[in-house]
């Protein structure tokens, strides 16, 4: 057995059960301290980035958009997958605030890196401060994102709807938060293309792969 913390965690086999649109779900074999195997179910991302446009009144511009798992509307930053190829995050982030909220920005820096649920999803979103706001047209390209309701609200608002389960988004909630300890001074954002260690990259490979 091997000291707590130095075990390195090696994969004797792997499976892929499903690939659909937007996830994939793969089986790996585990090898465990003790040196047995065990079966962790892994679902595979394309990796997605969510924006906090933070406008010179210093309002934040949210999108109430339904989420079928949870089977109701939900307050969110707006935000999307990085579905184009060889695309970057930052240029993604720039194409979803238009598209979902009708904005483009002059500055941009990166907030946080959100992993969702790390114990059975590589899904981790990176989370950008998007500054020098203005509006320009929407690029509606469904009727999901038709449905969407665009609304603005104090970033000391917002912080206190995800103190008060209002928002339950992990990026929205990491990102509200991280924004207002950016605009009170303590803490700073990390450049728009900061290394991003955890960006998921299986998924979008066998996408690629076909």
């Amino acid at each position: 057995m091997t000291e707590p913390g130095t075990h390195e965690f090696t994969v004797a086999g792997s499976r892929v059960v499903h690939i659909g649109r937007v996830v994939g779900l793969r089986v790996d074999d585990v090898v465990m301290p003790g040196g047995e195997t065990a079966a962790r179910e892994v679902v595979e991302h394309l990796g997605a980035v969510a924006i906090l446009a933070l406008d010179a009144e210093g309002a934040v511009t949210m999108v109430h958009q339904y989420r079928h798992p949870l089977g109701h509307r939900l307050w969110e930053l707006p935000a999307g997958l990085i579905d184009h190829a060889g695309e970057e995050p930052v240029e993604a982030a720039k194409r979803e605030l238009v598209e979902e909220a009708g904005l483009a920005a002059g500055d941009w820096s990166t907030l946080v890196d959100v992993a969702a649920s790390p114990g059975f999803t590589d899904e981790v979103v990176r989370v950008f401060l998007a500054r020098d706001v203005s509006d320009v047209d929407r690029e509606m390209l469904g009727e999901e994102e038709a449905d969407l309701v665009v609304a603005k609200f104090p970033l000391a608002g917002a912080v206190a709807m995800a103190l008060s389960g209002e928002l339950v988004n992990g990026a929205t909630v990491s990102g509200v938060l991280a924004a207002h300890a950016v605009v009170t001074g303590a803490a700073r954002t990390r450049p728009a293309d900061a290394p991003w260690r955890d960006r998921p990259t299986r998924f979008a490979r066998r996408r690629a792969e076909g």
